[in-house]
C-alpha cells in the first residue's frame, strides 16, 4: 500500500476515533415540546438544571403553543411533550402517536381585563356570563388564536356561553400568552390567560382578574412521551426518563414550592406532597 494511502487511512481512522470519543462524552439528549406558559412561568428555570444534573440528560425545551407542541409529536420531531389540552391529549395516544400519558400538575385559567372594566365583570365567577357581558358591551377581547391551549379552551368557553365570537370587538393575535397579555394591556382589552402566566406578567402590564374561580377554567398538564413503535429514531429511554422524574415526589414538591410573589403557580397532581411545615 502506498505511503500516502496509509497515512490518510490512518488520519481518517484517528478523526473517526475522536468523533466517538466525542460522541461518548456527550449527554443524552432529549427534545421535549411544551407550552409557552410553562416557559414563562420560570417553571422550567427551576426544575431543568435538577433534572439534567441528577440523571446527566440534557432537556432540549421547544416552547409553543400546545397545539404546534402535538403536531410536533404528530410529526416525530420531538421525544416528548408537555401540554394542557386533555382531549387533544388523549387523541394524541388513541391515534398512536403517544404512550404513558401522566399527570403532573395543575392551576386555572383566568380572564383578566382593564382597571376601568367597560364590561362590569370584575369579581364574577361565571365566566359564560363574563363573555356575554364583554360581548353585550363590544369591549375588546384579544385571543391566542394559535391552537394552544388556552386558545382550546377559550373556543371551549364561548361555546358553552352559546356565543360565536366574531366582529370589531374580538382580534386573533396569534402570539405566545405573554405577548397576548402585553397586546390586551396596550389596547385595554380583555383576554383568557392561565394563572401561572399571569402571576409571571402581572407587573408588566396593565390588568387585573375581573373573572376566577368558575370549575369550567380548570387547567391540567399532562406528559406524554412519542410512541417509540411509530418513532424507533426517538429518544424513548430518555423521554420516560423526564417522565419518571417529574412525576417523583421530590419533582413534584419542586413544582408545589415554586411560587411567584408568595404565590404557588402550580398544583402538583401526579401523587400526595409531603407537607413542608
Amino acid at each position: 500500500m502506498p505511503m500516502k494511502r496509509m497515512i490518510a487511512n490512518l488520519f481518517g481512522f484517528i478523526v473517526l476515533l475522536n468523533a466517538m470519543q466525542v460522541m461518548a462524552d456527550e449527554p443524552v439528549r432529549v427534545r421535549m415540546a411544551t407550552t409557552t406558559s410553562t416557559e414563562n412561568s420560570g417553571l422550567f428555570d427551576v426544575i431543568q438544571p435538577v433534572f439534567e444534573a441528577e440523571l446527566d440528560i440534557r432537556v432540549h425545551v421547544i416552547a409553543v403553543g400546545t397545539g404546534k407542541a402535538l403536531r410536533l409529536a404528530r410529526e416525530g420531531d420531538v421525544d416528548v411533550v408537555l401540554v394542557h389540552a386533555r382531549s387533544a391529549e388523549d387523541k394524541l395516544v388513541a391515534d398512536g402517536y403517544g404512550v404513558n400519558r401522566q399527570n403532573v400538575m395543575y392551576n386555572d385559567f383566568v380572564l383578566v381585563g382593564p382597571d376601568s372594566d367597560p364590561a362590569n365583570i370584575r369579581g364574577t365567577t361565571d365566566a359564560s356570563n363574563a363573555l356575554s357581558r364583554i360581548v353585550a358591551s363590544k369591549s375588546l377581547f384579544i385571543s391566542r388564536g394559535d391552537t394552544s391551549g388556552t386558545h382550546k379552551k377559550e373556543l371551549q368557553l364561548w361555546e358553552q356561553a352559546g356565543i360565536k365570537p366574531q366582529g370589531q370587538w374580538y382580534r386573533e393575535a396569534g402570539q405566545g400568552m405573554g405577548k397576548v397579555l402585553q397586546i390586551a394591556g396596550e389596547l385595554d382589552a380583555y383576554t383568557l390567560t392561565d394563572r401561572g402566566t399571569w402571576l409571571a406578567y402581572r407587573n408588566k402590564v396593565p390588568l387585573v382578574i375581573v373573572t376566577e374561580g368558575d370549575k369550567h377554567l380548570f387547567n391540567p398538564y399532562g406528559i406524554i412521551a412519542a410512541n417509540p413503535a411509530r418513532y424507533p429514531e426517538a429518544n424513548y429511554g430518555g423521554a420516560m426518563a423526564l417522565i419518571n422524574w417529574i412525576t417523583s415526589s421530590a419533582a413534584q414538591n419542586m413544582i408545589g414550592a415554586f411560587t411567584i410573589d408568595g404565590q404557588p403557580l402550580f398544583v402538583p397532581m401526579h401523587v400526595p406532597v409531603k407537607s413542608t411545615k
